[in-house]
């Protein structure tokens, strides 16, 4: 398991703990993040670097440091969802215009940071777009680049050259650059928020729009900060490109599974499907479903309610074809593995119709890959890894919208051999959600869904708590604060 609320576990309730023993058996460039009903925009990530003394650039570098990427909102997140997820919105949707569009961006969660310098080293730099909504375009004056791992994949060496870097959400990518040999000089970084996803699908103007960043390489202090340029327009290093360290064979498919994805209005709320049913979050983890309705049920889809279940067996190598029908882009995210990207359409060439004869014969691995505009993406993995999986796209307001299949990965495997241990069962207690059954906690007929949740919210209120009561209807008392829905009460999570 590794921790999505309502898929490997119950939420965590507020003033509880929950803790997470696990062996760290992958290298690379990580990071760690809520994943509980838009938790995670509002501050609740940070890095997860591991090392590996073994790694292809083993002592190849002297220092090295994390440069996290981010969109940023000055309303919280259940606002905001609320507005988004909601009958009353009044701004559009996504069938209409985008989900919220973000005021600013930040780098390492800062302002104009100044990351320091020492003349004559080498570093490895490794980024994360932990965004919510929008990619990150990012260039660096006067220093070369050097591609040495994606999303915790190592790569052959790449020189990025004069290209631009860009990282979709939930993308990470670790580089070797070398400092200059003296301090005689400052340089300057630029990045912003990709507008390609923001405005141009809505034809909305974005002058004004407070999305692009600066920051600074400082050798010396006492030294003046450049000027950061103007671009007119971007080019982009290419992730296509890449060859994989281990050069892993192309994998053929044993099952093949197409999700056509887009948007969908749901009593009169805009919901993004996946083969036209969104995902909704059920009253049992899907997890904790596979492993006590028993083996003869635990791989039959219908179990797991409205979730888009797919059933993997052991051991077979899976392709998802992802039809993007939806005129955005957007960065799909697979849970438990990494994955081959066998192809990416061009923007609005349409759905799959077939593959390419220049298929890489050692494709590009990764864990998130974007899926451009009216177009798809091929991927493909080995089913080794028995548990239940996310497989999503990595805005947080899709997710939240519903644009996210479960893979139930060798589920004979999880209903034999998985114990829910005394402490889930409790943490799902004092959250106030099932931890046994079906998606409606049926334990007596796993095929009854009698109660399992099927029917859109009228109303969403991110991760406040106690879930399923609507804060902004109800009457309340808050001390100091006014019962709005610019002011919802604010509890830990």
């Amino acid at each position: 398991m590794d921790g999505p609320s309502g898929i490997t576990q119950c939420p965590i309730a507020p003033n509880g703990t929950f803790t997470y023993d696990f062996e760290v058996n992958q290298a690379g460039t990580y990071w760690y993040h809520s994943h509980n009903q838009g938790q995670y925009p509002d501050g609740l990530r940070a890095p997860f670097i591991v090392h590996d003394t073994s790694a292809p650039f083993a002592g190849q570098f002297d220092e090295e440091f994390t440069l996290t990427m981010t969109d940023w909102y000055h309303d919280e997140m259940p606002v905001l969802l609320h507005k988004y997820q909601s009958t009353t919105d009044k701004s559009t949707t996504d069938n209409g215009i985008t989900a919220p569009i973000p005021d600013t961006g930040l780098l390492n969660d800062q302002v104009e940071p100044k990351i320091h310098m020492k003349p004559g080293k080498t570093y490895l730099v490794h980024m994360i777009c932990h965004s919510n909504y929008a990619g990150v375009m990012i260039w660096f004056e006067g220093h070369n680049f050097t591609v040495v791992e994606v999303d915790g994949v190592y790569t052959e060496a790449a020189d990025v050259g004069a290209k631009n870097i860009r990282l979709a959400p939930g993308q990470r990518w670790s580089f070797l650059v070398k400092s200059k040999p003296d301090t005689s000089a400052n340089y300057a970084i630029f990045a912003t928020l990709d507008v390609n996803m923001l405005f141009p699908p809505i034809g909305l103007p974005f002058f004004g729009f407070a999305g692009n960043m600066s920051a600074w390489l400082v050798y010396d202090e006492a030294k003046p900060l450049p000027p950061v340029p103007t671009f007119y327009s971007f080019d982009f290093f290419d992730d296509w490109t890449l060859i994989p360290y281990d050069r892993e064979p192309i994998l053929e498919p044993d099952h093949v599974i197409v999700m056509d994805t887009g948007f969908a209005n749901i009593n009169g709320i805009a919901r993004s499907v996946i083969n036209n049913v969104t995902y909704l979050t059920q009253k049992v983890p899907s997890l904790y479903t596979a492993a006590t309705v028993g083996s003869n049920y635990s791989s039959n889809p219908e179990v797991y309610g409205q979730v888009n279940p797919f059933i993997l067996k052991y051991g077979e190598n899976v392709e998802i074809i992802v039809n993007n029908n939806h005129n955005n882009l957007h960065p799909w995210h697979i849970h438990g593995h990494d994955f081959q990207v066998i192809q990416r359409g061009d923007p609005n060439v349409g759905p799959f119709s077939g593959y390419w004869t220049n298929v890489s014969s050692t494709p590009l691995k990764r864990d998130t890959i974007m899926a451009n505009k009216n177009s798809n993406v091929v991927v493909r993995f080995t089913a080794d890894n028995p548990g239940v999986w996310a497989f999503h796209c990595h805005i947080e307001w899709h997710i939240d919208s519903g644009l996210m299949a479960t893979l139930i990965e060798a589920p004979d495997y999880i209903s034999n051999d998985v114990q829910i241990s005394g402490s889930q069962i409790q943490n799902c207690k004092d959250y106030g959600m099932g931890y046994e059954g079906n998606a409606a906690g049926n334990t007596e007929n796993p095929l009854d869904l009698t109660g399992s949740n099927s029917q859109v919210q009228q109303y969403a209120q991110g991760a406040l708590y106690p879930p399923g009561q609507d804060f902004y209807k109800r009457k309340r008392s808050v001390p100091g604060v006014s019962p709005s829905p610019n002011h919802p009460r604010r509890l830990k999570w």
